[in-house]
């Protein structure tokens, strides 16, 4: 190592400790990655359940509020290593060379899920691609070079971070005084980082929520939006009719005064959005499960729910059979006591439990049987 780099924190212990947390971190990430995407894009045979009602709110929040509070721990993992980048020569075999290129992939693939998964949370898109997809086949890339990471590192681990009868040489006071602080303070940048945010989907911290993306009490009705009616194309006709059809046995069709007749229901469920925030609500409406039990509907059919807008993804979403039974989910027309904001989905919504904000569609106008 270069004589330029003299601080004692440049040493393998520090680097091992960091490496302990940041795979722990990158681990929960991934796990609840794969959970919002699979949640969000499900194979034909994966049906996710419908309790607990804020399993994906829990799930998406640790991965977002997580996410931010790794960003402290990468910073100082990159600068406890960065003086091995100057290593002269850069390769010593070809062993070395893909070693080293291995590596640089960790460390590119850990920036780039990062830095895109903050913009995305602050809703900043300056790249060219789909960040959904660039996000879940980059956090491939980015286990697998961890892996292979770990597995060359892992005697250093064992030795400097892992209970071990293995001796090793006492560090000098001063040396660990100083280790012990800076990794202290390593912590207490991760934890200040999650506080900040945690407010976005915990209600009695949403005063502390300075880095979150959505305050939870600012929005219509006292309820955040990424979409308005506006940005959507909506457009409510006077002649709004709700139409219940596919393999039915009898074809459906409703005006917003036949829905306000029908038997109303009141249940209380979040709104979790992929971008970490949620909140909770009331609202009132028709369970979905008594129109499908009134048009005759299969007990085993998919469900397609239609929206009115003309513009953005989401105008159309899935509603299998563990959702659409559960006497939560409801075609919602009020929420808390009020009829819906064009911004919220007046004047129909689907809400249901354990289910991202990005698929209780809003402006329903077609529940489509199949």
């Amino acid at each position: 190592m270069s004589s330029r780099f003299t601080s004692k924190l440049h040493s393998e212990r520090v680097a091992a400790q960091l490496g302990i947390w940041l795979g722990i971190s990158f681990t929960i990430a991934f796990v609840t990655g794969l959970f919002s995407h699979f949640m969000q894009h499900p194979p034909s045979w994966l049906l996710w359940p419908s309790r607990p009602v804020n399993l994906y709110r829990f799930t998406q929040g640790l991965h977002v509020i997580g996410g931010i509070a790794t960003i402290p721990l990468l910073l100082a993992k990159l600068w406890t290593v960065y003086p091995r980048l100057w290593q002269w020569p850069p390769f010593r075999s070809i062993g070395h060379a893909t070693e080293r290129g291995l590596v640089a992939l960790l460390v590119a693939g850990s920036l780039f899920q990062v830095v895109t998964g903050v913009t995305n949370i602050a809703y900043w898109y300056v790249w060219p691609f789909v960040f959904t997809n660039a996000h879940y086949w980059t956090a491939y890339i980015l286990v697998g070079a961890l892996i292979i990471h770990v597995a060359n590192e892992w005697a250093k681990v064992k030795r400097h971070a892992l209970p071990t009868r293995v001796r090793i040489p006492p560090e000098p006071p001063a040396d660990a005084r100083s280790r012990r602080r800076f990794l202290t303070t390593v912590a207490a940048a991760s934890g200040i980082a999650a506080l900040v945010t945690v407010g976005e989907t915990y209600k009695p911290l949403s005063r502390l929520a300075l880095l979150a993306p959505r305050n939870p009490d600012k929005g219509p009705q006292g309820l955040p939006v990424n979409r308005s009616a506006a940005a959507a194309g909506i457009t409510v006709n006077a002649d709004y009719r709700l139409l219940i059809t596919g393999s039915v046995r009898n074809q459906l069709s409703f005006t917003y005064e036949d829905l306000l007749k029908l038997p109303q229901h009141t249940v209380r469920l979040p709104i979790a959005c992929v971008e970490g925030w949620s909140y909770d609500a009331e609202w009132t409406g028709i369970r979905l499960k008594d129109l499908m039990a009134q048009a005759g509907v299969p007990s085993d059919a998919t469900l397609s729910v239609e929206s009115l807008q003309r513009y953005g993804a989401y105008g159309v979403s899935e509603v299998k059979p563990p959702h659409w039974h559960d006497p939560l989910t409801l075609l919602a027309i009020k929420v808390n006591g009020e009829t819906l904001h064009p911004d919220h989905g007046y004047p129909v919504r689907l809400i249901a439990p354990n289910r991202p904000g990005v698929m209780q569609t809003k402006w329903v106008t077609k529940v489509v049987a199949s």
